[in-house]
C-alpha cells in the first residue's frame, strides 16, 4: 500500500483519481483549495488538506510522508486563460513549480503531471506524436507546456522521477457545467435540458479527441507505477478514436443548433497517436466516445437523437 497526494483532488479528473487509487486500497492525500473542486467531490476514505500550491511554504506539508505524487490541479480552459493570463499564471506555472519543488525536497519517489494536447496547437500532420514541435495557441496551452518542461527537467536537474500526460478533451460524470471550465459537451447538456439551441463556435467543423475520464485515470494509475516510465516522458492520453466534430456531438444530442463566431486560441483539431503510451505505461481506452457520451446524456436526463 502506498500514499499518495492527489492535488485538485476535489475536482473533475482528480476526484476519479482519488476514487481509484482508494479502490486499489491506497492511502490518499487531496490537496485542493477549493477554488474550483467541490467538497462532495472527494471520496470518502480519502485525507483532506487545505491549500493553495501558489504558496509553497503552505502546501509542503501535504507532502510528508507521500510516496507519489499527481498533479492535476489547474486553472483550465482556454477563453479564461485568454481573459485571466495572469491569475492563470500563477496557478498553472508558479502552482506547478511549487508542486514539483514540494515533491523534490519531500524525497517522493514520483510525480504525474496533468499535462495537455492544447501544447499541439495546429499542426502538419495528424495524429499527434509526442515528438513533434509545440505550438500552443493561447495562454492555457502555453502554461501546460511549460509545467511540462519543468517536469523533465526536475527529473535531468534532480532526479526526482516524472510523467506528463497530455490529456486529449477530457469528459465524463462530474465535469463542470457551469463558469470558466465548461467542455462544449457540458455546455450543450445545459442548453438541451433548458430547451436552447445548442450554441457552435464557427462551423462545427473543429474536431476533437474526446477521452473518457475514467480511462484517464486509469491512465494517470498506471504511469505512476509503470517501471518503464518516470524519466521525464510526455505521451499521450486520447480515446484511441478518430476525432470526433462538434457538429456531430450536436447531433447527437438533438436539436436546433445555433452558429456564432469562431473562437480564438482554438485548434482545428486534436488527435492522439498512442504508441508511446502503449509502450510505456501499457494503456489504451476502453471506453468508446458513443458509448461514454450517450451513457452521461443519460445519467443527466438527456435521452440521445441519434
Amino acid at each position: 500500500m502506498a500514499h499518495y497526494l492527489v492535488t485538485g483532488g476535489a475536482g473533475f479528473i482528480g476526484s476519479h483519481v482519488t476514487e481509484l487509487l482508494l479502490k486499489e486500497g491506497h492511502r490518499v492525500r487531496v490537496l485542493d483549495n477549493f477554488s474550483t473542486g467541490k467538497h462532495e467531490n472527494i471520496p470518502k476514505g480519502a485525507e483532506l488538506f487545505h491549500g493553495d500550491m501558489r504558496h509553497l511554504e503552505e502546501i509542503r506539508p501535504a507532502f510528508e510522508g507521500i510516496d507519489g505524487v499527481f498533479h492535476l490541479a489547474a486553472m483550465p480552459r482556454v477563453p479564461y486563460s485568454i481573459q485571466f493570463p495572469i491569475e492563470t499564471n500563477e496557478n498553472n506555472v508558479t502552482g506547478t513549480l511549487n508542486v514539483f519543488v514540494a515533491a523534490r525536497d519531500a524525497k517522493v519517489k514520483r510525480v504525474v503531471y496533468s499535462a495537455s494536447s492544447s501544447a499541439y496547437g495546429n499542426q502538419p500532420r495528424a495524429p499527434y506524436t509526442p515528438d513533434m514541435k509545440p505550438n500552443p495557441l493561447n495562454p492555457y496551452a502555453i502554461q501546460k507546456y511549460v509545467g511540462e518542461l519543468y517536469a523533465t527537467q526536475f527529473f535531468k536537474l534532480f532526479n526526482l522521477p516524472t510523467v506528463s500526460l497530455r490529456y486529449f478533451n477530457v469528459y465524463g460524470p462530474r465535469m463542470a457545467n457551469e463558469g470558466a471550465y465548461v467542455t462544449v459537451i457540458a455546455i450543450f447538456m445545459r442548453q438541451k435540458k433548458a430547451g436552447e439551441p445548442l450554441t457552435i463556435d464557427g462551423d462545427g467543423s473543429q474536431a476533437r479527441d474526446f477521452t473518457h475520464v475514467h480511462d484517464v485515470a486509469r491512465a494517470n494509475y498506471l504511469a505512476m507505477t509503470s517501471e518503464k516510465a518516470g524519466h521525464g516522458e510526455v505521451i499521450n492520453i486520447g480515446g484511441g478514436e478518430k476525432p470526433h466534430s462538434v457538429k456531430d456531438i450536436a447531433d447527437i444530442i438533438g436539436g436546433p443548433v445555433a452558429y456564432r463566431e469562431p473562437r480564438k486560441g482554438d485548434p482545428a483539431l486534436t488527435w492522439a497517436d498512442l504508441t508511446l503510451t502503449k509502450e510505456l505505461i501499457g494503456w489504451e481506452p476502453q471506453i468508446k466516445f458513443g458509448e461514454g457520451l450517450r451513457t452521461l446524456l443519460r445519467e443527466n436526463g438527456i435521452e440521445p437523437a441519434s
